[in-house]
């Protein structure tokens, strides 16, 4: 199987206004979306649309079905309704000038673990039919539940190892203390033996935070997944009690903070928009072409 389990370390480091640090390790799904049927079959800890102790749901993803919020020009239309995640991964990228028929799609993520789920950041890498990495979703959830994709294409390839290099406005609230038309630098390594992602806020030509998610692979069994769940305990409430703690902390340097209902109208081609800001007025549509960086590590 293509699927498998990476073991990572993940680490935030903030450089402005104020210096702030931490690491600390998870592990995570990459599964081959083709593979579902299949995991759920193999594994009795693993089930696909029913309750286990790691489940995964379709709905939990990329729901290009339903109606964006702020939709700009540049966005594709709903997908049909009921499709099947990889279809809507389909769908999305053709809309995007990419062609996956044939190809696969490998989701890095958490599903939901006891239940629960959270997942900042999940990543879909995706190979057309000779095995060739095309194109990279990145789907950012923040503490709201309100989810939005990044594109990464063919044109923001970089480097002999079908890496993906993007630098864009994010137009999307993830913390209280970034706001939001900062700009994210993704820097994004198709997973192999290693599992290697990294993104930057930028303000301008001032880098304010990187976070970095690397580690090795590891095989995904039954074994290896009872060792974890020893190991990293609910990870997915260990995930989000990580972020509000460092919060706290952030807020007790007295670094400034931005309320979400601040800018309604700058927080862009969202899921699932919450309360603050669901009935704000749409933003002016724009046309923006985004800077695709080329070169190493920032």
């Amino acid at each position: 199987m293509q699927s498998c389990l990476y073991e990572c370390h993940v680490m935030h480091r903030r450089f402005l206004p104020k210096a702030h640090r931490f690491v600390y390790r998870i592990f995570l799904f990459a599964v081959d979306l083709d593979e579902l049927d299949t995991l759920h079959r193999r594994l009795a800890l693993f089930s696909l649309k029913r309750p286990n102790l790691y489940a995964f749901f379709d709905r939990d993803y990329l729901p290009t079905g339903e109606k964006l919020h702020n939709r700009q020009p540049a966005d594709p239309a709903p997908s049909t309704p009921g499709s099947s995640l990889k279809q809507r991964v389909t769908d999305y990228l053709t809309t995007r000038g990419v062609d996956l028929s044939g190809g696969r799609v490998m989701l890095v993520t958490l599903p939901r673990v006891a239940g629960y789920l959270f997942n900042p950041v999940s990543f879909y890498f995706c190979y057309d039919r000779s095995g060739a990495p095309v194109a990279t979703l990145a789907e950012v959830t923040n503490t709201f539940k309100e989810m939005k994709p990044y594109f990464l294409g063919p044109q923001t390839r970089d480097g002999a190892d079908g890496g993906f290099r993007l630098r864009v406005p994010k137009y999307f609230y993830v913390s209280p203390y970034s706001d939001v038309d900062v700009d994210f630098d993704f820097n994004l390594h198709p997973p192999g033996e290693r599992l290697s992602v990294q993104i930057d806020d930028y303000a301008g030509e001032a880098r304010m935070l990187t976070s970095t998610l690397t580690g090795p692979r590891r095989e995904l069994t039954d074994a290896r997944l009872a060792w974890f769940t020893l190991k990293y305990p609910l990870i997915t409430l260990r995930v989000i009690s990580l972020i509000h703690w460092h919060a706290l902390l952030l807020w007790l340097k007295r670094v400034p903070w931005f309320a979400k209902s601040g800018r309604p109208r700058d927080q862009r081609a969202l899921h699932r928009p919450h309360s603050s800001i669901a009935h704000a007025a749409p933003a002016e549509p724009v046309c923006t072409s985004p800077s695709v960086l080329k070169g190493g590590n920032s």
